[in-house]
């Protein structure tokens, strides 16, 4: 499957209609917000570029996984928040202005912070006699990911309504892309598939639910709104794994570390799903709490002061 005209071909230009689509929905006001909410951007990014390939690193580690293998993991953890984490993020009632500035922000460092942790994953785990990302294939990285939001942003600068009528299709495209690939990535390792998800079906599911707590908790700690909490919850929490898909399957042609994207990628969307509806349930009973006795003292004030008009 890694050697098809559909993976090698196929799939970056997906990524890429994925990519152009991103950009979109993004201006450069997007940018901008960093400085009018920096704690909140801060925290996600630190828990997206240095905790989370930590996380992943111990995991890889404790579950004592095979070397291409633990490099897929590292590779996921290292793809940022995509179009799935503003979605997800807007169903559950989270900041997603705040999701897309982390959106954009991520996509750029990604195409830096990809290629040097996954890099720095195939040394350690000595697996560069089979897969590798030189020079070349950074640069292609590069181009795949940052090229077509950058062209995106142009067009929604100068075509607004085409960019608006765009924005739902892409997101479906990009939907059957990963359902599609991830299957293709599983169906093609379908002799050692239940080894693999041996393996890293579990490790998985670990990581996506203490991703999820991590921007959850990290951003209510750091007393940052409930809204807030949930945008950077769901943008730590939820890869883009189409982007660890293209890497793995396009530019490293390996089955094998595109695996664990593919597993997570079916997983994240029940975990998700699940945490979502857990966050949410308690946030209404203290938020009502809270507006219940402004909401008791305008009513009680109101008739005093029609009184006092007659």
């Amino acid at each position: 499957m890694a050697d098809s005209a559909l993976i090698s071909v196929g799939l970056p230009l997906a990524l890429a209609v994925i990519m152009f689509g991103l950009g979109l929905s993004l201006t450069t006001a997007d940018f901008r917000q960093v400085a009018r909410s920096p704690r909140a951007v801060v925290v996600a990014l630190v828990l997206q570029v240095l905790v989370l390939p930590a996380v992943a690193f111990a995991l890889v580690v404790t579950f004592d996984v095979d070397p291409l293998l633990a490099v897929g993991v590292m590779l996921l953890a290292a793809s940022p928040g995509g179009t799935t984490a503003n979605l997800f993020s807007h169903l559950f009632r989270g900041d997603v202005a705040l999701n897309v500035t982390l959106t954009a922000i991520n996509s750029v460092l990604a195409a830096v912070t990809l290629p040097l942790i996954t890099n720095a994953a195939i040394a350690w785990f000595d697996a560069t006699g089979e897969v590798g990302l030189q020079t070349g294939k950074v640069v292609q990285v590069v181009a795949i990911v940052l090229v077509p939001v950058g062209v995106g942003m142009v067009v929604r600068n100068r075509r607004r309504a085409f960019a608006v009528r765009a924005d739902r299709p892409v997101r479906i495209f990009s939907v059957l892309v990963l359902v599609l690939v991830a299957a293709g990535a599983l169906l093609g390792e379908r002799e050692n598939l239940a080894d693999y998800l041996q393996q890293v079906g579990l490790l998985t599911g670990i990581f996506c639910l203490v991703s999820l707590n991590l921007g959850y908790v990290g951003a209510r700690l750091l007393r940052l709104s409930q809204a807030q909490a949930v945008a950077t919850s769901m943008e730590v929490g939820i890869h883009n794994t189409t982007i660890a898909l293209t890497v793995a399957l396009g530019v490293m042609k390996s089955t094998e570390v595109a695996v664990p994207a593919a597993v997570y990628s079916v997983l994240m969307y029940v975990l998700a799903t699940s945490f979502g509806f857990a966050i949410t349930r308690r946030r209404p009973r203290s938020e009502e709490a809270r507006r219940a006795v402004p909401g008791r003292t305008r009513g009680h004030a109101e008739p005093s002061r029609r009184t006092s008009a007659r």
